[in-house]
């Protein structure tokens, strides 16, 4: 194909965290026509909404970053989750696979049962332990089985400027309490969102596609607790942060205990170098705090 062709690239989720990260910076490549979907552009549970959107706007790209992203509201809302997170994958795939566009679907660290004590790799077997890891898991095979060229990349633990995630409730939490608990007994990598956002723009960039599954987070290994403390010693807050262990702290999902992701294959396949995850929370924060003035 000829260099100067723009190729066209949808994103789905353009009010999430990712959605939002990846819209500022689109302008930073010009070689890519963007049309970033709200739920009302391209309703992911609407087949023929879906379908009549990508019959007029054939993308070259799907970034897929709707979801259904409750996680505790995940097991009494089952259907709703795997309708979203499930299903909905698999008809963007075979949409998609119509006029040989690719789809870029994120995924989840929660499609493993945190059992491991090494580094996650992507041939690791999955076991969700939730229903949103298991609607998620079943989105990803779909999508794989819909569509020859969907690349999936798993991540974990995201956060950004934009939305509502941990480091926002941390710091709003810093500000008015004296102490607060946060569980120290669920170990993995923080993701920030920006980071996430360039290195999937870097990928569609890059010389050669490969389908497949990657996974993606921060460098480094921290708990929640970890993580909170470094959002207390980033802001200088003097907040007390008190370890807590999960079964102190229960939830309607259970959560992994160890999820931490391996990510030698995304650095090598696309030359990626991946900030250490104390390094992007400083420049979130950074980023927030300047906001706030």
């Amino acid at each position: 194909m000829p260099d100067e062709k723009i190729y066209s690239v949808a994103v789905t989720g353009r009010n999430g965290q990712l959605g939002k990260e990846l819209a500022q910076i689109a302008p930073q490549f010009p070689q890519f026509r963007f049309y970033f979907l709200s739920r009302e552009d391209f309703p992911v549970d609407d087949m023929e909404k879906m379908s009549g959107w990508l019959k007029e706007n054939p993308a070259d790209y799907l970034i897929n970053c709707a979801a259904y992203t409750a996680v505790d509201k995940a097991e009494s809302e089952k259907e709703h989750a795997f309708k979203i997170n499930g299903e909905a994958p698999g008809i963007i795939a075979g949409l998609l696979s119509k006029h040989a566009g690719k789809l870029i679907q994120l995924s989840t660290d929660y499609v493993f049962d945190g059992r491991s004590s090494t580094p996650l790799t992507e041939k690791a077997a999955t076991h969700p332990i939730n229903i949103y890891g298991a609607s998620k898991l079943q989105g990803d095979q779909n999508a794989m089985s819909k569509n020859a060229q969907t690349l999936i990349i798993r991540t974990s633990w995201l956060y950004s400027y934009y939305g509502n995630n941990f480091v926002k409730t941390m710091m709003r939490l810093m500000k008015t309490k004296e102490s607060i608990q946060v569980v120290n007994d669920q170990v993995g990598s923080p993701t920030y969102a920006a980071d996430l956002a360039k290195a999937i723009l870097q990928i569609i960039s890059s010389e050669k596609f490969i389908p497949g599954i990657y996974h993606y987070s921060n460098e480094g290994e921290t708990s929640w607790y970890g993580f909170a403390e470094e959002i207390k010693k980033i802001t200088g807050s003097s907040c007390t942060v008190l370890p807590v262990a999960s079964s102190g702290y229960p939830t309607a999902a259970k959560r992994p205990a160890y999820s931490l992701l391996d990510k030698s294959k995304i650095k090598k396949d696309y030359k990626l170098t991946i900030p250490g995850w104390r390094t992007s929370l400083a420049v979130c924060i950074d980023a927030l705090l300047k906001s706030a003035v």
